[in-house]
């Protein structure tokens, strides 16, 4: 998700619950910042068995494209999942027979593996969105790092029953040269986005309507929220928007691998 300040009582709660982790540093950076060269000192993960099979490395590069080519979007969906919002989000993309990207928080999927399967059955992908969302995380210690997005992927795994996810995508975008290499190597492609619907803020459905269709011609893949607050708004946008994005001639994707 977007880094944003305000508003995020829930953080509170997921912090608090993740594995006593203390925050260490403040301040903020984009995912843009952080896409240039690998720190060839970050550990290489070899592919070893377990919950999903045999782990794959995959490109170290943030990506955004579709895999649906030009005319493709991706709908990225963070911070869950949620008891209340997530089944409300995959009512609506089943209703349109769109297939999203979910990125979850560790916590949030421990606490509930029955919607983090219903999102697998219902053909989704999930993304690895750290265990306690720490939008510092570029700040942080290498151990950090590593300890918030391995400790969320096996959450998620284990979760899902056994499905591992896809992609990582850092909390505020805070990647960093290590925290890539590392999702990388343990097949999770990193995850950045081009249209920040700002839902977060809960500025109405018609303003984040507004936004998609202003800023879709920016790139493919789209970020809305569903957890950390009511997201309702979120809901009847995407009721919105899905369809008039399919009349317009695109194709609903995921981001490559």
């Amino acid at each position: 998700m977007a880094r944003h300040s305000g508003g995020r009582g829930w953080y509170g709660k997921v912090l608090g619950a993740a594995l006593g982790v203390t925050l260490l540093a403040t301040g903020a950076s984009v995912w843009t910042a952080q896409a240039g060269a690998v720190d060839d000192s970050a550990p290489k993960a070899t592919a070893s068995p377990g919950p999903g099979g045999a782990v794959k490395p995959v490109a170290v590069t943030i990506v955004h494209a579709s895999d649906k080519g030009a005319r493709g979007v991706n709908i990225t969906i963070d911070d869950g999942p949620d008891p209340v919002w997530t089944p409300q989000v995959l009512d609506v993309l089943r209703e349109y027979g769109v297939k999203a990207t979910f990125c979850m928080v560790g916590t949030q999927a421990q606490a509930h593996p029955d919607l983090v399967k219903e999102v697998v059955a219902a053909g989704h992908r999930l993304c690895d969105h750290s265990v306690s969302h720490d939008t510092t995380m570029d700040k942080q210690s290498q151990a950090y790092q590593s300890q918030q997005i391995l400790d969320a992927e096996r959450m998620i795994t284990e979760a899902s029953g056994g499905v591992r996810p896809m992609y990582y995508r850092a909390p505020g975008g805070a990647f960093t040269p290590y925290s890539r290499k590392l999702a990388a190597s343990r097949g999770m492609r990193p995850l950045g986005w081009n249209v920040d619907t700002k839902d977060f803020e809960q500025p109405g459905a018609d303003a984040i309507v507004a936004t998609v269709e202003r800023e879709l011609p920016n790139g493919p893949t789209l970020l809305f929220h569903d957890a950390g607050g009511d997201r309702s708004q979120t809901v009847e946008a995407l009721r919105r928007i899905l369809p008039e994005l399919r009349e317009q001639g695109y194709s609903f994707g995921f981001p490559v691998r």
